[in-house]
């Protein structure tokens, strides 16, 4: 089972550290800077929305360029080759994709001021002159020890890396848990009335 990254939405308390961690790290190492988890609040709770690292990723099977690949334990998207086309982002289960850009302002003429659009337009939607659309998603920051920046940044501990070793672990637990609250519960109690009227 590959890696990924998950929220407990009991624990984030939406003040999007990890969002501007990860643009931080990944600018640093040249890469596109749009952050690749969003933060999503509901009513009741908020929780960044992270790459699952799917075991059969549709990501990677709709990419015309396989800019998109399994690479160990994780789904990896090479931003070199990226021509932009936003499928794996259609494709996403998840929406952990997203479409960025960087400008390219001073090439040959291109100069083109940022063409202002409607905050609420989806970014699926969006295309700016002179700017190449690249897809980003989360690349557990492979290429540094410490492993996601998000994870290691979270105020409340709200982010962990997940494997398989780790959910087998935690349904165990539960599974655990469940059986011993089952006999605690089934189990009549001496001078408790059964079903049938008689008492233990």
């Amino acid at each position: 089972m590959n890696r990924f990254v998950i929220a407990e939405p009991g624990r984030c308390i939406g003040c999007n550290t990890c969002m501007a961690a990860c643009t931080a790290v990944h600018r640093g190492q040249g890469l596109q800077a749009h952050p690749r988890l969003t933060v999503t609040r509901t009513a009741d709770a908020t929780a960044p929305i992270v790459c699952r690292h799917c075991e059969d990723a549709p990501c990677a099977r709709v990419c015309p360029v396989d800019a998109i690949t399994l690479s160990g334990d994780a789904v990896l998207l090479d931003e070199k080759l990226c021509i932009g086309c936003k499928m794996c982002a259609l494709a996403c289960p998840f929406g952990a994709i997203a479409p960025s850009g960087t400008p390219i302002t001073g090439v040959a003429g291109t100069g083109v001021v940022h063409p202002t659009r409607a905050a609420a337009l989806d970014p699926l939607l969006a295309w700016d002159i002179g700017v190449k659309s690249v897809a980003v998603k989360c690349d557990l920051c492979g290429f540094q020890e410490s492993g996601p920046e998000c994870v290691r940044v979270c105020p409340t501990t709200a982010l962990a890396v997940v494997d398989g070793d780790t959910l087998r672990r935690v349904g165990d637990d539960k599974r655990f848990v469940t059986a011993v609250v089952a006999t605690v519960t089934d189990r009549p109690l001496a001078g408790r009335s059964l079903a049938s009227g008689e008492t233990a």
